[in-house]
């Protein structure tokens, strides 16, 4: 799906028809969105604009270069998106081009993002000038629903630290949580520090507008803190897996230590047992009126007095 931001009329007027680019020139587009793009919308973008698309493997490269880079008529940026899923949420790529100051994107997935940011443009259009303050202002409102997923996973991890902490025993979907939670740190550490180097990249260059570099210096702010952050919650989910774990490791000492006990509770009177159980005719208690009672009192008092010496040492 094509989706054309046109300057008329004083404000931003949306439109899908390819038919525009044999109409209008450079001055007349401020955004060309490109949504699971068909091959004739991208090949009606690449003549307009004179440029060439980048395939999704180009766009998927982690390289630095691929994430930010410049040519004598363009400007070419790949970054990561979050999507959300049942388990968590998963990574889509989006490509930026800006050439002529109007601002491409590239993107197989809908995100919240860009909605937000279509209805800011639609809201306040005079503070989008070019594709370089739309594309500066994609990011900013990326950065902040980065923000939030760091915060959301924060709030998880200390709902998780309260459960263990008040729970007696831990168990299997404990670990999974922790291991849940260690995966979408680390997924959205990765791609804060993807929103690093495209904002260093912008910071090297020359060609973006003078006013939007004070509001870039803020940006890379932002994405600094929440790196920390991220740190700061992955440290805090080694420290719940390692006490999980420990916790683990006290209920199963517990449980050996219950059998040992019970063992070596009982191993005095199972003697007693095999000894009169043997029935050799030299035995005295053989033919013993009362053989029976007295094998079974003297096993009960080994096993309290066993029981005292346990107590006593307090094994229970």
């Amino acid at each position: 799906m094509l989706t054309i931001y046109l300057k008329q009329y004083n404000k931003i007027v949306r439109n899908a028809d390819l038919k525009l680019f044999d109409e209008l020139g450079y001055d007349d587009i401020l955004w060309i969105d490109l949504l699971s793009p068909t091959i004739k919308e991208q090949k009606a973008v690449e003549n307009f604009m004179e440029i060439s698309l980048q395939s999704r493997q180009q766009v998927e490269e982690i390289e630095s270069t691929s994430k930010y880079s410049e040519t004598e008529n363009a400007i070419f940026s790949n970054a990561n998106f979050f999507v959300a899923t049942e388990d968590g949420f998963s990574v889509e790529p989006v490509s930026f081009i800006v050439s002529e100051g109007v601002l491409i994107t590239v993107r197989n997935a809908e995100f919240r993002t860009f909605n937000e940011t279509s209805k800011r443009l639609q809201m306040n259009y005079r503070a989008y000038p070019t594709g370089y303050h739309l594309m500066i202002s994609i990011l900013e409102v990326r950065i902040d629903a980065d923000a939030d997923l760091v915060e959301s996973v924060a709030k998880q991890i200390a709902r998780l630290s309260k459960d263990i902490s008040q729970s007696d025993s831990v168990d299997k979907e404990a670990i999974k949580r922790i291991n849940s939670l260690q995966e979408n740190t680390m997924l959205i550490r990765e791609n804060i520090f993807d929103r690093q180097r495209i904002l260093s990249g912008i910071l090297r260059s020359e060609r973006f507008p003078n006013d939007v570099y004070p509001r870039l210096q803020l940006m890379i702010k932002d994405v600094n803190s929440l790196i920390n952050h991220a740190d700061f919650s992955f440290e805090r989910l080694d420290y719940l897996q390692d006490t999980a774990l420990g916790l683990i490791n006290i209920e199963q000492s517990n449980t050996t230590k219950i059998f040992t006990v019970a063992s070596v509770f009982f191993m005095p009177a199972t003697l007693i047992a095999s000894i009169y159980g043997m029935n050799f005719d030299s035995m005295p208690e053989l033919h013993l009126r009362f053989g029976y009672l007295y094998a079974i009192g003297l096993m009960l008092l080994v096993s309290l007095l066993v029981s005292l010496y346990f107590k006593h040492k307090k094994w229970l």
